[in-house]
Parts: C-alpha cells; sequence; structure tokens
C-alpha cells in the first residue's frame, strides 16, 4: 500500500499560518541582496522531509530549504515557476520520507479565502549553502 502524505510548505505558511503574505507582482525578489552565498560540497538529489524546519521562496525558479541543525539546501528549479514568488506557498506530496529532485511542487493559491494547487513544478537538485550578512563581512 503507497501512502501519500500532502505536506504543506511555505515561508508564508510557516511564519503566518494560512495568511499568505504576497510580493508584489512582476518585482524581482531581493532577498538573496543582503548575502553573500556559498556553495558546500556537492548537489544531492534528495533530502529528508522530517529534517525540513521551514522554506524560503527566493523567485519563481530558487527556494532555500532550511534544515534542523542549521544546513540550508538552496533548490534551482530547472524551469521558472509560474505563481511561486508571488503566492511563496507550494505543497508536495511523497510516499518517502525523502524530497527529491525527481518530485513535483504545486504553487497553492489562496483566492477568496480558499487554498487551491496551481502550477506544477519540477524539482532541481539540492545544494548545500553558506550565507554569510554583507555587513558582517564589511566589518
Amino acid at each position: 500500500m503507497k501512502l501519500l502524505a500532502p505536506v504543506l510548505i511555505g515561508s508564508a505558511l510557516v511564519a503566518g499560518g494560512f495568511g499568505l503574505t504576497q510580493v508584489e507582482a512582476g518585482k524581482k525578489s531581493s532577498k538573496d541582496d543582503k548575502y553573500i552565498i556559498k556553495t558546500v560540497g556537492e548537489p544531492k538529489s534528495c533530502v529528508r522531509r522530517s529534517q525540513i524546519r521551514s522554506t524560503d521562496v527566493i523567485d519563481n525558479s530558487t527556494i532555500d530549504f532550511k534544515m534542523r541543525g542549521g544546513k540550508i539546501y538552496r533548490n534551482r528549479l530547472p524551469h521558472k515557476c509560474s505563481g511561486l514568488a508571488f503566492e511563496e506557498a507550494f505543497s508536495y506530496r511523497t510516499s518517502t520520507n525523502n524530497l527529491c529532485s525527481v518530485d513535483i511542487i504545486r504553487v497553492l493559491d489562496q483566492t477568496a479565502g480558499r487554498i487551491e494547487e496551481r502550477s506544477a513544478c519540477g524539482l532541481g537538485q539540492f545544494q548545500e549553502i553558506k550565507k554569510t550578512r554583507r555587513d558582517k563581512e564589511e566589518s
């Protein structure tokens, strides 16, 4: 028997319950502007779902997965995912405790008090990154 557990992930959902924070449509996110981003090691195909603490949608093709223990894995989707940066929320379903580059996410749209799944987008590889604030580098 295959068990599919729907999981809701998204920075807006984690931070604010079901009240989704929205980003101005069409405006490029500047979330990374204040950080120096360095990659660590080789990309991974999968991360353990049970280790994901939160997510941060950077733009329509980039999601940071913040893990228990402090590691951050950046996932660059192979194609832009329409609405992801605007909604900052997505769902996924897996039959294992792993979230992998072969899995699909769906953008969550909150309209008229209802949450609906929209665009389906494939994930890419998970690359561990280190973020250092630019103002700390300059000090």
